[in-house]
């Protein structure tokens, strides 16, 4: 087997995975199947996502020189195949996955490990980023104070004039003067 092809299926899931598909797998064929040594398996939500996760791989691995040697279900708008020789990449909708039971049909293969491990390194914590403290300082608002109640009057003091609204001026109201027609 191809320790190439191996290395591309990562990347392809891993370009999947960016694009917020779930249950990603990759299987190993183990020499059993002469069309691809790894099966990439990616569910998506949407057909816009579907479109979205095969823009991603197929842009990515041709910047890389690798161009699918087949496709299929274009026009689906629940499953895609991209096929590149030593893996082939499997895109489903959520409910077509479900419904073909595709999973079971790799259940007696292995399935290789494509997320990362963090590294003992990088479990140090990180200081958080002048954007984060902005962030979590304005969420701790300061809180509201309450509004005092009116002060009453002291005795002896003068009170503010009240302005007493101006008399509304009376509408002159223009009658139509009709002419009575005599019989």
């Amino acid at each position: 087997m191809n320790n190439n092809f191996k290395k591309t299926a990562i990347t392809a899931a891993r370009l999947a995975d960016g694009k917020k598909a779930e249950a990603v797998s990759i299987y190993d064929m183990d020499g059993r199947s002469e069309l691809a040594d790894y099966v990439v398996v990616v569910t998506v939500d949407n057909p816009a996502q579907l479109e979205a996760v095969d823009d991603e791989i197929s842009i990515s691995l041709k910047k890389e020189g690798l161009y699918p040697l087949y496709r299929d279900g274009v026009r689906s708008k629940n499953w895609r195949v991209l096929d590149y020789g030593g893996f082939v990449v499997h895109i489903f909708e959520s409910k077509t996955r479900e419904t073909y039971s595709f999973d079971k049909v790799f259940a007696g293969y292995s399935e290789i490990k494509w997320r990362e491990a963090p590294a003992a390194a990088d479990h140090k914590p990180q200081a958080p980023s002048r954007k984060a403290k902005l962030r979590a300082s304005s969420r701790k608002a300061a809180p509201k104070k309450a509004k005092a109640a009116p002060k009453s009057p002291k005795k002896g003091a003068k009170k503010a004039p009240v302005r007493k609204p101006a008399p509304k001026k009376k509408k002159i109201s223009k009658k139509k003067i009709t002419s009575k027609k005599k019989k």
